[in-house]
């Protein structure tokens, strides 16, 4: 039975990542995938949001996906456009860029950090016990880690052998998608129609002016509503051709399929996100309607939210309660994804009464703050963490699916509103020179950016473990204050811890103190010389 550290079920966008993020720490972590190769045939997630592009600049990787995408303003609401061209970020856009190219190059930039990948096996079940996890495989020996990631799906077995329960809706509409071959051209684009909205395109296409401009060859890509939802099992290409014809028709001599499925607005999440030594991420975690682009994006950011975590406990630097934060952070970012989608949803209706909805939401978003808003939660801008480090009021409190939005905006008076947030990617100038704030997140360790005195702090009881660096703003409109998506300006810190994801765990006082750095340092990155952990900061 061979052994890794960790062993990730599923090598697509959140599986690859997270094998990323843990080979970045210099953890043994392998993927177990069932594809015998990374292609990936057809239409699934088309783009990723400006977070993920984030996200991607703090890893050093972000060019090799700009080089192959196409830069738009795509974000929408219930395909209501968001123009967020003003935003305060150095990626004010989305990224045209089909899942299959997504995963070749992550999965090359896996291949360049040696993560083992078990092609062509299935997982058919683990045994859990006080020191790992024994996983049995469709083909080979077994393998034994310490922890086992389910990134596996909306159909997860994982998830389903570990009895996490995935509650929520049941599905109300469906929608068949295929790439195919057509004896008739059909109209390209996306119509709106009593039966619903269907759509055509290519493989290949450019975006002018935020419009998608398909080149003249290639099969079609097609994408048509049913009747009623359909059942469980795959479709077929007499379900393709009845749906078409219904909807247009006319089935346009459709042949020769090299892809076909369903999605429905079917939209559940897990009730928890750790069972023991079995964690969930991506779909395996939350399923949602397509809608709006997020489910892609929505994995990728649990990959890096759960990796440094998970790569911290496994090497024995923090307590396993660390891994109790990764459920208590994404999941009500999830739960927040399920009911945008149900949203719009609900909008995309073509019924007369929804249409004058949906005319009424347009206007609305038209307007600059709606528009700032819903563009800085579709595009993952807007994330706030609660770090537990104050009592942050009812309108703050996770209450999942059926709470309020559980990643409010507004800030606390008595907490700096950076904190839990994402760090801006400013320009810094240090001894060694200039430098942006993302290039420092390229190792994947957390950072100590003391903008205040030089020699302010002592990290020397978390040395190894936190980088410290002395620097001044390169930008005088940074000197007084930040600005961050939707909030809008910020006081300017003296200093900020930043974990490996982007988020800030401490805000320095302005009068150069250091309270309640070390209990920050310590929650997030272990105890000093080896002590016990304490409990999260106090205020």
């Amino acid at each position: 039975m061979t052994q890794h550290a960790v062993v990730i079920v599923g090598g697509g966008p959140t599986g690859l990542m997270l094998a990323a993020e843990l080979a970045l720490a210099r953890v043994d972590v392998a993927i177990v995938e069932r594809r015998l190769t990374q292609d990936l045939a057809g239409s699934r997630a088309g783009g990723l949001h400006s977070r993920t592009i984030e996200v991607l600049d703090q890893r050093g990787v972000v060019d090799r996906f700009l080089s192959e995408g196409q830069v738009a303003q795509v974000g929408g609401f219930a395909q209501i456009k968001l123009d967020m061209s003003d935003f305060p970020t150095r990626h004010p856009y989305g990224l045209g860029l089909w899942q299959s190219h997504f995963e070749r190059i992550l999965a090359g930039w896996v291949g360049e950090l040696a993560v083992p990948i078990y092609r062509g096996r299935e997982v058919r079940g683990f045994v859990e016990d006080d020191s790992g996890v024994d996983i049995e495989l469709s083909a080979g020996k077994g393998l034994r880690a310490e922890y086992l990631v389910g990134c596996d799906g909306g159909r997860s077995l994982i998830r389903k052998a570990a009895c996490i329960e995935f509650p929520g809706w049941d599905a109300t509409t469906s929608s068949l998608i295929a790439t195919v071959e057509m004896v008739e051209k059909p109209e390209l684009g996306i119509h709106r129609t009593a039966f619903g909205i269907h759509a055509f395109g290519r493989e290949e296409f450019e975006i002018r002016d935020g419009q998608l401009i398909f080149k003249d060859v290639g099969p079609i890509r097609v994408m048509v509503p049913e009747q009623h939802p359909g059942p469980a099992g795959e479709p077929t290409l007499h379900d393709l051709s009845a749906a078409l014809i219904k909807v247009c028709g006319t089935d346009y001599g459709a042949h020769s399929p090299t892809f076909i499925s369903r999605f429905t607005d079917m939209a559940r999440q897990a009730a928890a996100y750790r069972a023991g030594r079995v964690l969930l991420a991506g779909d395996a975690a939350h399923v949602h309607s397509p809608v709006g682009g997020q489910g892609l994006n929505t994995g990728v950011q649990d990959a890096v939210n759960l990796g440094w975590k998970l790569a911290q406990v496994v090497k024995r630097i923090s307590p396993e309660s660390l891994l109790d934060t990764y459920h208590a952070e994404r999941h009500p970012v999830a739960a927040r994804v399920l009911r945008n989608t149900m949203a719009q949803v609900a909008l995309l209706r073509t019924d007369d009464r929804t249409e004058a909805l949906r005319d009424a939401v347009s206007e609305l978003l038209r307007m600059d703050e709606p528009r700032k808003r819903f563009a800085a939660r579709m595009s993952g801008l807007d994330i706030h963490y609660d770090l537990g480090q104050h009592d942050r009021g009812d309108h703050e409190v996770s209450q999942g699916l059926n709470g309020p939005d559980p990643v409010d905006q507004r800030p606390n008076s008595e907490v700096h509103p950076l904190l839990g947030r994402r760090i801006p990617d400013l320009d810094l100038m240090t001894a060694t020179g200039p430098l942006r704030v993302f290039t420092l997140l390229h190792s994947a360790r957390p950072v100590l950016l003391n903008i205040g005195a030089p020699g302010a702090f002592d990290l020397t009881p978390w040395a190894g473990r936190v980088q410290w660096v002395d620097a001044k703003l390169a930008n005088a409109k940074d000197v007084g204050t930040w600005e961050l998506p939707a909030l809008g300006a910020v006081p300017a810190p003296t200093a900020v811890l930043i974990r490996p994801d982007g988020h800030v765990a401490w805000v320095g006082d302005r009068d150069g103190t250091c309270s309640g750095l070390p209990a920050a340092l310590s929650t997030w990155f272990g105890p000093p010389n080896g002590g016990p952990a304490p409990s999260r900061p106090a205020s």
